[in-house]
């Protein structure tokens, strides 16, 4: 049997082997897969993004403050995010530069800034949405709405897996 990635002590036990007889092709291929799809998001996608402070970066940070109830540190951010804790200074100053968000003392660790969505940071956050929303739609024209979503589920499954992969214990404090 044949594996798409090396099998270790890591590898879930879900994973499934290829079989002997199934061929290898690109469609077929994960990485090939994940390469177009976030090629061609990347190309829809970026209209919708353009004339927000950071661009899809950004974006990814307005998204991350209004999922949550309680306002994170720049350091949960971008860690949250994926981003070094210095892009992620930058990027706020720019963000807050706009009104978007603003950033206030942690009122359990003075050292530590808050960072919270302002209303005009929601506000553009929903326009933005909505521009991304037809441009998602042009990509996934071929889904049903039930594929969409298990589509998203997935891929977000998958997307938190890749998080602790390429953050891990080590880099997760910087």
């Amino acid at each position: 049997m044949r594996y798409d990635v090396p099998v270790s002590a890591s590898t879930s036990e879900s994973m499934k082997p290829r079989a002997e007889a199934e061929p290898l092709t690109l469609d077929t291929d994960l990485g090939w897969a994940i390469r177009m799809v976030s090629a061609a998001f990347r190309r829809v996608a970026t209209d919708s993004v353009t004339d927000l402070p950071g661009g899809a970066r950004g974006y990814l940070v307005l998204v991350a403050l209004a999922g949550g109830s309680e306002p994170p540190s720049q350091l949960a951010l971008a860690k949250e995010v994926s981003l070094d804790r210095t892009v992620m200074t930058y990027l706020l100053d720019d963000l807050e530069a706009h009104d978007l968000v603003t950033r206030k003392p942690d009122p359990r660790d003075r050292r530590a800034r808050q960072v919270l969505l302002t209303d005009t940071g929601r506000a553009r956050l929903a326009e933005v949405r909505e521009k991304l929303g037809a441009a998602e739609a042009r990509l996934l024209t071929d889904l049903d709405a039930k594929d969409t979503e298990q589509l998203r589920t997935l891929l977000a499954r998958v997307a938190q897996t890749a998080q602790r992969e390429v953050i891990g214990p080590d880099a997760a404090e910087c």
